[in-house]
């Protein structure tokens, strides 16, 4: 009788490692010989072919020792280097040319290149294939699949794990350590698992409370508390919310474990991350109730009476999740930040922008270069930025342990300010001052006693001071820190009624009243009219428009100019216009061009009664003024070039870039804009089946009158 029994042994190990199998490998590989031996149906297990298959390079990060445990147990060890070359090596190898057709063919694997020995290896008409595996293989009718943990008899113990967040994350702060929330979660998922098969994990702490946490950050440096309960779910750990207070995670903590362990076949292992002596009771119920109990702490700051509890097995959490000290992050988190804001991460508000905004306020109102620790606190739980002194204390002295603020002791105190160059305090600093910026000269230019909440994100979208990478990425970006400014007390947020509905509230914005002059910057440019891209106050350079903005202005003044002369109107739809116009629209260039001409009063922007007489709303227009300089240069523009494009039509010249550049003296960027433009308002039209050669609409309305003014 011929059998075989093939193991994938890197399938095998990961499969276990995964589920959270602890085996000893000795005894796994004997009884999986012994088995299929027994299986087969043969007399001796020296009978049956075990072949043990992989790149034993590989295998080698998974157990050291595996290969020789396989081979010390009576399998072949055959080394593959390519997975995908596992069924095509075996075949040659044990069942090429005379070799005897199989009995019993039995495999422990899962990935499809070595279930596709099923098909190929050569067997005997009544012969049995079986797939010893975690997962079955496709359904069909001649495979026997069989679960390996129920052949082989493995158990596993199950866990449950409680974190009381707030209290782990205080700790380990309080012990010195930089809480990055990306090693926290995988290590506490990854010691988890090593005690047995995951059932549940849950992570406490009042989610959403301003300031409950620690700074914490991500690996590239990025402070993360606000996406804490986030990422944990993303990780499979349910963040559940429980009130701010020292005691309510552990009544909490205690309710569910106590639930939970009354439910039969539930976990094996209850693992609690907490260093609090408030749960003598629950160990109490859970020891009496049969259940292994885990407690994870910090050295430091778990309780004694927990540490000395001759019943409980206590692990400390700075053993195991393999956290950097602050004092030896400092560095490392320097050169992180400059790194980050190098290479375009987000730039978003955090605790560290909020302990930068509340310094400025503090500072400039008190008109101190430095302020000290103590004041700087009470400012801070003043605001809401955290919840206690002690909190403050731990957000000032973090920064200060990462580079974004500067200790200094004098007189018997301790006194700090904020490192200038760090990019954290010189982004916060630039996106607060443009924001508010952008406010004042709103409210100054346009005489508003708010500014709407929509209008205001358009605005910041178009300024050129925040084009630097990681900033005013998106709508979502420039709401976060409208949003943070207004928590931080620099702006304030209103709900209004709506001009045309008053059943409708709107948003708008405000500068708070009591704002430092420093932070509220004056909204005048040497005395000039303040302009929407030339908002920086401590220069006198105007800064230029960009050439899409220029290129835009045009478009839209001969577009409403042809519309409203077509017509006979005074003034052309905004909406339809952007709609016309929106091919050309990179995201807020129209926007943008639209308020550069409104500055350069070469628009005006109208509520009109809407033609539709059901419809009762107004309708917002635009219109040329035909006085104003700019106005006169675009449409003189446009006439020189349709005069150009008659001249060629009248000489029968194909009208072609080539012969329009040499009649018009335009060339590259201009010249392409202006035939963009033709093609656009109709007045050329491309030449099916000849690129580049137009064709002039010659009854086109505006043909018609620039030829008129010629004649």
């Amino acid at each position: 009788m011929s059998a075989y029994l093939i193991v994938d042994v890197e399938d095998l190990l990961l499969g276990l490692q995964r589920r959270a199998f602890a085996v000893d490998l000795y005894d796994l590989a004997s009884r999986l010989r012994n088995t299929a031996a027994l299986a087969a149906g043969l007399i001796r297990a020296e009978q049956l072919q075990a072949v043990a298959v992989a790149n034993w390079e590989s295998v080698q990060a998974l157990s050291s020792s595996a290969q020789q445990i396989l081979e010390g147990v009576g399998f072949q060890i055959f080394n593959v280097a390519e997975r995908n070359r596992f069924a095509e090596a075996l075949l040659s190898h044990y069942f090429s040319g005379n070799a005897q057709p199989l009995d019993e063919l039995i495999l422990v694997a899962t990935h499809p290149e070595v279930l596709a020995l099923v098909d190929r290896v050569p067997k005997r008409k009544n012969a049995r294939v079986r797939v010893w595996a975690d997962n079955p293989p496709p359904e069909r009718e001649e495979i026997i699949y069989q679960p390996l943990e129920t052949v082989l008899g493995i158990q596993t113990k199950t866990v449950a794990l409680y974190i009381d967040f707030e209290n782990i994350a205080i700790s380990l702060n309080e012990q010195g350590y930089a809480v990055n929330l990306d090693r926290l979660i995988e290590g506490l998922s990854a010691h988890a698992k090593a005690h047995g098969q995951i059932i549940k994990m849950a992570a406490y702490a009042p989610w959403g409370k301003r300031g409950s946490l620690p700074p914490l950050i991500d690996s590239s440096g990025r402070e993360v508390s606000d996406e804490a309960s986030s990422r944990l779910a993303l990780a499979n750990i349910d963040p559940v919310f429980n009130l701010p207070g020292k005691n309510s995670a552990d009544m909490r903590i205690a309710k569910d474990v106590l639930a939970d362990s009354a439910q039969p076949n539930f976990a094996d292992i209850f693992i609690i991350a907490s260093g609090d002596r408030d749960f003598n009771e629950v160990f109490s119920a859970l020891r009496a109730r049969n259940k292994q109990v885990i407690v994870w702490g910090v050295r430091g700051s778990t309780s004694r009476l927990l540490e000395t509890n001759p019943s409980l097995q206590v692990e400390y959490l700075d053993d195991f999740l393999g956290l950097p000290r602050y004092d030896a992050f400092l560095g490392q988190m320097s050169v992180a930040t400059t790194l980050a804001s190098s290479v375009g991460t987000t730039f978003t508000p955090s605790q560290w922008s909020s302990l930068i905004l509340q310094y400025d306020r503090l500072a400039t109102s008190i008109g101190a270069d430095e302020v000290t620790v103590e004041v700087l606190q009470e400012q801070l739980q003043q605001m809401n930025t955290v919840v206690s002194a002690a909190r403050g204390r731990d957000l000032i002295m973090q920064a200060v342990a990462m580079g974004i603020m500067r200790l200094q002791h004098a007189n018997g105190l301790d006194y700090v300010q904020p490192v200038d160059e760090h990019p954290m305090v010189s982004r916060t600093r630039l996106v607060r001052d443009r924001i508010v910026l952008r406010v004042a000269n709103t409210l100054e230019v346009r005489g508003w006693e708010y500014v709407n909440y929509g209008f205001l994100l358009k605005g910041i979208a178009m300024d050129r001071e925040l084009d630097k990478p990681g900033l005013n990425v998106d709508d979502a970006w420039r709401s976060e820190w409208v949003d943070c400014l207004v928590r931080e007390g620099i702006l304030i947020r209103e709900m209004i009624p709506h001009r045309q509905n008053p059943e409708d509230l709107v948003p708008v914005i405000k500068l708070a009243p009591d704002l430092p002059p420093i932070v509220r910057p004056s909204p005048t440019i040497n005395g000039s009219k303040p302009s929407y891209d030339d908002l920086d106050t401590s220069s006198t350079q105007i800064v230029k428009r960009d050439l899409e903005t220029e290129e835009m202005m045009k478009r839209i003044v001969v577009s409403v100019d042809q519309f409203t002369s077509y017509r006979n109107y005074t003034w052309c739809p905004l909406g339809s216009l952007h709609r016309r116009l929106r091919p050309y629209d990179s995201g807020v260039t129209f926007q943008r061009a639209v308020e550069w001409l409104q500055e350069l009063g070469a628009v005006k922007i109208e509520e009109y009664d809407n033609p539709n007489p059901d419809i009762p709303y107004k309708t917002k227009g635009i219109s040329v003024i035909y006085e104003s300089s700019t106005a006169q240069e675009i449409l003189q523009e446009r006439n020189a070039f349709i005069a150009a494009l008659l001249k060629l039509y009248e000489q029968h010249l194909p009208i072609n870039a080539a012969n329009v550049a040499r009649e018009t003296g335009l060339r590259d960027a201009e010249l392409t804009l202006w035939l963009s433009i033709m093609e656009s308002e109709n007045v050329l039209n491309p030449v099916h089946g000849k690129p580049g050669l137009y064709s002039l609409f010659r009854g086109h309305h505006t043909v018609n009158l620039v030829a008129e003014r010629r004649g």
